[in-house]
């Protein structure tokens, strides 16, 4: 499973994991799946060596892998993904 062997090899402090409904165009067709969405913590200095990862591990093709900007995080969690990380 890809979130564990995130966080076991430390490019991600935590995953959370929500299953989801999907609607997308691939290959010129639509497809609904059932999709898992996993919110990985980390460190920008471990994005791409994550990023390499998720595409090497997942079934798709082209996976997604989105990295949003942290608008806020207190100081005591963003200390502990920095240890879970390093």
């Amino acid at each position: 499973m890809i979130a564990k062997y995130a966080v076991e090899k430390k490019l991600a402090a935590c995953v959370n994991i929500t299953k989801c409904d999907s609607i997308f165009s691939w290959k010129d067709e639509i497809n609904e799946t059932a999709e898992y969405v996993l919110f990985m913590k980390t460190r920008a200095e471990r994005l791409q060596e994550l990023e390499k990862e998720v595409k090497r591990l997942h079934s798709y093709d082209v996976p997604e892998f989105i990295a949003l900007p942290i608008i806020h995080c207190s100081k005591d969690y963003l200390g502990w993904v920095t240890t879970q990380t390093g």
